[in-house]
């Protein structure tokens, strides 16, 4: 390491933290000649809350397919919608 590495800024939010990373050298941050192991099996994705108008029966029967696999009915819409966009994207 040839200079000393400055420090990483503290960052509002992911947008502002990407922008900054877009726009300067990681080398003068981050000593790159020492490996360093992630372990990023329990990382989340971020999400966003949305609205959804759906008709009554149909959240009824999305309610009691959840209810009879036992999971959370939003987590079955979640999984029914990324289902269908995976499947639309290999068309």
């Amino acid at each position: 390491m040839k200079n000393k590495l400055k420090p990483i800024p503290k960052f509002k939010n992911e947008d502002e933290e990407r922008n900054f990373w877009a726009t300067h050298d990681t080398t003068e941050y981050f000593d790159t000649s020492k490996l360093v192991e992630l372990d990023l099996t329990n990382l989340k994705p971020s999400t966003e809350t949305i609205s959804l108008r759906l008709p009554r029966y149909l959240l009824a029967r999305i309610k009691e397919l959840a209810n009879f696999k036992d999971v959370p009915y939003q987590s079955l819409m979640k999984i029914f919608l990324a289902e269908k966009v995976k499947e639309a994207l290999r068309r």
